[in-house]
């Protein structure tokens, strides 16, 4: 009985504000976010320095430094919220699909409508996702394996409504997402339209799925 009341106590008891500190902590941050979003997507990764972004944030480099460890650390934390309101987008997309075949379309569509309004960042995010020192870290997020995750859901569900079969569910989902980045570079790099890549991308899932589907 006690046990109870000690937990019910801690229940009610009143959640502490945030300090003074905390928030002016967290306006920092946010202020540098906003100024590396910025210069990343004007500068690219490589042309914006931490002393540029400070300077755009109205603040010193050590307060940079105070909050993010390196540039990296800064441009990783960016990344990770994009691709979490990516994941959102796709999740969406993927749930007005007819049919497996469809939603996963919806959902490559959606990824790519995503970053079509912030192409010049987006070529910052495929430079330094590929680079052999901040890449593996960065493809490796928590994110990224959501999205990954979607692509397996899909099976998963076409399966159970016996549209495809689960034969070798694991690697198709690889190949899937393995063929939802390789398109990137034709989107940030050539130009392509959000319909030449939604066509592209419909040719590559059919070709994929064709061995699982059920006749």
């Amino acid at each position: 009985m006690m046990h109870v009341t000690q937990i019910q106590a801690a229940d009610e008891a009143p959640v502490k504000a945030p300090t003074r500190r905390a928030l002016a902590k967290q306006q920092t941050r946010a202020k540098v976010l906003a100024a590396a979003r910025r210069l990343f997507s004007e500068q690219g990764y490589e042309g914006a320095t931490i002393r540029d972004i400070a300077a755009a944030a109205g603040m010193s480099t050590g307060a940079v430094f105070a909050n993010f460890s390196d540039k990296s650390d800064l441009f990783r934390e960016i990344m990770l919220a994009d691709m979490a309101d990516l994941a959102d987008a796709m999740r969406e997309a993927g749930a007005q699909g007819k049919d497996v075949e469809d939603a996963i379309l919806k959902m490559f569509t959606a990824g790519y409508g995503f970053y079509q309004s912030q192409l010049p960042l987006a070529r910052a995010a495929f430079s330094v996702g590929w680079s052999p020192q901040d890449g593996p870290a960065l493809r490796s997020a928590p994110p990224v394996q959501e999205l990954h995750n979607l692509i397996a859901g899909q099976l998963a569900q076409g399966a159970a409504r016996g549209e495809i079969s689960d034969e070798d569910a694991p690697l198709r989902t690889q190949m899937l997402f393995e063929a939802y980045l390789s398109n990137y570079p034709q989107a940030i790099f050539e130009g392509w339209t959000v319909d030449a890549l939604q066509s592209r991308s419909r040719d590559q899932i059919r070709i994929l799925l064709a061995g699982v589907r059920r006749r």
